[in-house]
């Protein structure tokens, strides 16, 4: 039995141009995995940290180790290899994968503009907004981890391990300008030697104690909670810093393809975390003190330093990883009108998708610094990491049985059982970190609810603002023929105005006949649409119609929310596709730049009003984000009442 296969056609970029599939899966493995790649730093050491063995009685035996170590390996099957792997990466998006591209899966199989659909957009923006809050404590919590590896070498220095930290995730987020090209080609070899070294110290501790292998039985895992008692189900607050980064497989899966991804997790990372957890889950047997690090404890003496190293690059890896994805999630989200328009920076030619958005960076690097400051151990960031990612677990589920209840009617009837097993696997992975909120667990959740309070307040703030433009506006039906009656003085070359709206005449067109008293030999009005899908297929790029005689066009370009909005090129290419010539050099760009004032007596709760007006002042204007050349271009202003 199989599920649907996903979509291999290309769309904008090609998984196996120029690479082959081992290629692939080196490249997924630098930078898909380094999430889920580095939990072994700090997943088992949590599991009997006071906090834990204060509520839960967490004494180191052989039934609560490996107890502990079968809730690990089944976590990572469960949730990562059947959910994520081997189902949830077949409902890609045209190829692109994560939650905002799931949610435009499923608000595609409701009815447009229904309240189910309203719904589905609502857990998908909120999923997002926790993925930032993941953003800000992944980097500080691998960070840690590595370093507080020093502690084991020399217990003296443990006085720099928060210093070191912040100096490292500086240096990784003022790096960012320079883009993942380069150094994007050593992630994959780097990691490939990390998993490779985490199997080895897994086999060498196993190998001393291979009694620890029973773990595998979910008999054990089944045991601990029945040992432990209603109170164990806080345990998968630890257990769910396994699976961190699971959700990134899905989210990656436009970069390298699902084939790579699949293979590199059957076959080099589970099979090497699950010998690392073994080996660590041995050397406690053994040694009960080592539980209070038990990743560098069980590395051989002569290695530690080396390890050490090794750590702290794989903890960098995974924070870039994070980092980059924070600007993937940002700009889908600027293309589907969720955030003000940022500066988004290409950092390389050949690959699309390796961009640095400025604003974005700075404010996690602020974010992730103060976290560091604040908590200054892997061990009280425990306590707060894991509720952003639970509960965006629990979404792709939700999103998973909508997606496979009308997509996949063939499958349904086993895929939707499954999915209830998903459910209530996340709901105790939610709970349990729930239960966490007063030990820091408050800090991502609050930052997710600031996020999705920005991202709505934003789309409302637009749709108002798009109300009020159309109340005063005037229909180009009538404006036409009206203004052709009694002409302006008419001037040589192509006028595009941009405009949000087809059927009303732009603010900016008003603007220069009042002052300028002027009309273009030809006009054209522009409007820029952004599709749910990932890239606009070309038949339906650009749409061209003439309106009132050869002197005015009405002009619709598509873009999909992966694509980067090109509107020069797209015209450029309506020639070279036969369509109307725009010559670049004998056309001017109008917009109009509104200025928003907040009303107490409309639209949104005054303060959300003027939250509004502020993101509104400070956003790039659509003319850059649309890559249209300054030079060519004129705006003109408009105050706008909300």
């Amino acid at each position: 039995m199989s599920l649907p296969a996903s979509d291999s056609r290309s769309h904008g970029h090609d998984h196996g141009q120029g690479k082959g599939l081992a290629g692939l899966i080196v490249g997924a493995i630098g930078v898909v995995f380094g999430d889920i790649g580095t939990s072994p730093l700090y997943t088992l050491k949590e599991a009997f940290s006071p906090h834990f063995a204060e509520r839960l009685g967490m004494v180191v035996n052989e039934a609560t180790v490996l107890g502990m170590l079968s809730l690990v390996f089944w976590a990572l099957m469960i949730v990562v290899t059947a959910k994520y792997v081997t189902i949830i990466m077949r409902a890609d998006n045209q190829g692109e994968g994560g939650i905002m591209a799931l949610m435009a899966l499923a608000q595609r199989t409701l009815p447009k503009g229904s309240r189910s659909a309203y719904v589905v957009g609502i857990l998908g923006i909120f999923g997002a907004s926790l993925f930032f809050g993941d953003s800000v404590i992944t980097p500080a919590i691998t960070v840690l981890g590595a370093v507080e590896g020093l502690e084991i070498a020399a217990p003296g220095l443990h006085r720099f391990i928060v210093p070191l930290s912040v100096v490292i995730l500086v240096l990784v987020f003022l790096a960012q300008r320079f883009g993942t090209e380069k150094v994007g080609r050593v992630f994959g070899p780097v990691m490939l030697v990390w998993f490779l070294s985490l199997a080895a110290i897994g086999i060498y501790n196993i190998a001393k104690a291979p009694a620890v292998v029973a773990a595998l039985n979910p008999m054990w895992g089944m045991r601990f909670f029945m040992e432990h008692g209603s109170l164990s189900v806080m345990i998968l607050g630890v257990v769910v810093l396994a699976v961190t980064g699971g959700e990134a497989l899905y989210a990656d899966m436009g970069h390298f393809g699902a084939r790579p991804i699949r293979h590199g997790w059957y076959f080099m990372v589970l099979p090497c975390l699950t010998l690392n957890y073994l080996g660590q889950g041995a050397f406690v047997l053994a040694h009960p003190e080592a539980v209070k690090n038990p990743f560098f404890e069980a590395v051989p003496p002569w290695a530690l330093y080396p390890m050490i190293i090794l750590a702290t690059m794989a903890a960098v890896i995974a924070s870039q990883a994070v980092i980059t994805g924070a600007y993937s999630v940002a700009r889908q989200a600027m293309q589907l009108g969720f955030l003000p328009r940022m500066q988004i920076k290409h950092t390389s030619r050949e690959t699309i998708g390796q961009i640095y958005v400025p604003g974005i960076n700075w404010l996690l690097m602020i974010a992730v610094l103060a976290v560091v400051l604040a908590f200054r151990s892997s061990t009280a960031l425990a306590t707060a990491y894991g509720i952003s990612v639970s509960a965006t677990m629990l979404i792709d589920t939700l999103l998973l049985a909508l997606v496979a209840r009308a997509l996949w009617p063939r499958w349904r009837t086993w895929v939707l059982p499954l999915c209830l097993v998903f459910f209530v696997v996340d709901v105790g992975f939610v709970f349990a970190n729930g239960a966490k909120f007063f030990d820091g667990a408050w800090f991502p959740l609050l930052l997710g609810v600031v996020v999705f309070t920005l991202l709505r307040t934003w789309r409302r703030g637009r749709e108002l603002l798009h109300d009020e433009v159309r109340k005063e506006g005037i229909g180009l039906d009538t404006f036409l023929p009206g203004l052709m009656l009694a002409p302006p003085v008419r001037v040589p070359g192509t006028a595009i105005f941009m405009t949000a709206d087809k059927g009303v005449v732009p603010h900016a067109l008003l603007h220069n006949l009042k002052h300028n008293k002027v009309l273009h030999e030809r006009n054209v009005f522009l409007t820029v649409e952004t599709l749910n899908i990932p890239y606009a297929p070309k038949e339906k790029r650009l749409k061209i119609e003439s309106i009132a005689g050869e002197d005015f066009y009405r002009v619709l370009i598509r873009f999909g929310f992966m694509e980067v909005p090109d509107v020069p090129l797209a015209l450029m290419r309506s020639c070279d596709a036969g369509g109307t010539y725009f010559d670049p050099m004998d056309t001017t760009y109008f917009a109009s730049r509104e200025t928003v004032v907040a009303s107490r007596h409309r639209g949104m709760p005054i303060w959300r009003d003027r939250l509004f007006a502020f993101m509104h002042r400070n956003a790039a204007p659509a003319t850059g984000f649309f890559r249209i050349p300054g030079n060519r271009l004129v705006e003109l202003g408009a105050q706008v009442e909300i």
